[in-house]
């Protein structure tokens, strides 16, 4: 194989151009990943409403459990979630559905309300035959989110633990 000088001219320009480009800096705005794990601390979380919105809550805390730090936070709420009938069809069988889910968190520091967060989350879904199917996916549309909620009590507890 012969290689010209073109052929390298090209082939480092196009390395460069590639590394240039992949190498942008681009991070996204609320993501968890860069909050500083060691800045704070969650004491206890105390949640009402539906259990498996709040397990899933709870788990996507436990990083930020039983730590060692100077600030301390206490997070108890409420989460209620809707399956509502959004449509049916000609022989009144339900064919979409919305789900969503609200939320009030308060998070307290040292026995005192610092912040009341109220969030709400929808989703709408298609009717399923399979009622197991639309079980399993019930259960993933609550487990994202439970994800969303947690992120956003993330992102302001991280803010509250920078003033």
């Amino acid at each position: 194989i012969i290689i010209t000088n073109w052929m390298l001219k090209k082939l480092f320009l196009f390395i460069f151009t590639s590394s240039f480009l992949l190498q942008c800096g681009f991070t996204p705005l609320h993501s968890t990943k860069d909050i500083d794990l060691g800045k704070f601390s969650v004491e206890n979380i105390d949640l009402a409403g539906d259990k498996t919105i709040n397990n899933y809550i709870k788990i996507n805390f436990t990083k930020f459990k039983n730590k060692k730090k100077d600030k301390v936070f206490v997070i108890k709420g409420e989460t209620i979630f809707y399956k509502d009938i959004l449509s049916k069809d000609k022989s009144a069988n339900v064919t979409d559905y919305q789900l969503s889910v609200k939320s009030i968190i308060k998070i307290f520091s040292k026995n005192n309300l610092v912040k009341e967060i109220k969030i709400t989350e929808e989703k709408n879904m298609n009717n399923m035959s399979d009622k197991f199917e639309e079980q399993k996916y019930e259960n993933t549309i609550k487990k994202i989110f439970a994800s969303s909620i947690s992120k956003k009590v993330i992102t302001e507890l991280s803010l509250l633990n920078d003033s």
